[in-house]
């Protein structure tokens, strides 16, 4: 029986990594840039008020990466906000391993296509260490989502960590596996 492999890290052993050490003039194969992992966040402020909305964007993050998501905790008191420190304000889940890929593979080929008036992603979106982070208006746009049974239409933040050591590195090795960026 022959082990699972992802369609996105099989292209990037088998093409990517070698197109990426020739084209950036490595001098060792551990230079070449890999994912660590992905990080895809939902911010609820209104779970003070209505707990069923955080419930339904842990469903909604579990449902789009196939992990179970986590509550994430106010760490400051915001009066303006009226958030207390240790609040349940949103949630998240960390993506590694074959679930990343897939992941990945997802939100390049299937769910960005869906955003309307899709133009491509900015290529300013890059912290300066290589990880690129990615804000989507609509969880609608993955399939995996029941529009039906939604609660509200609610944004997500995605971060994709590198270990590229420059935004160039990154923004080549992300380009390689399909990411629409902006012209």
């Amino acid at each position: 029986m022959d082990k699972y492999e992802p369609r996105l890290k099989k292209l990037y052993r088998e093409q990517i990594a070698p197109e990426l050490f020739k084209e950036l003039g490595y001098s060792s194969s551990m230079q070449i840039p890999r994912l660590e992992k992905i990080v895809v966040s939902m911010g609820v402020g209104e779970a003070l008020q209505n707990k069923k909305l955080l419930d339904a964007a842990i469903e909604d993050l579990t449902q789009i990466t196939g992990q179970r998501a986590v509550k994430t905790k106010a760490k400051k008191s915001i009066a303006n906000f009226k958030i207390r420190t240790g609040q349940e304000i949103g949630a998240k889940v960390t993506l590694r391993g074959a679930m990343m890929y897939e992941f990945l593979d997802r939100l390049v080929n299937v769910a960005l296509p869906r955003v309307k008036d899709f133009r491509g992603v900015s290529q300013n979106a890059f912290d300066g260490h290589g990880n690129y982070s990615l804000g989507i208006t609509e969880q609608i746009i993955f399939p995996e989502i029941d529009f039906d049974k939604i609660e509200r239409v609610a944004g997500l933040n995605i971060v994709i960590v590198t270990n590229a050591r420059t935004d160039g590195e990154a923004k080549a090795f992300l380009t390689k596996f399909g990411m629409p960026f902006r012209k």
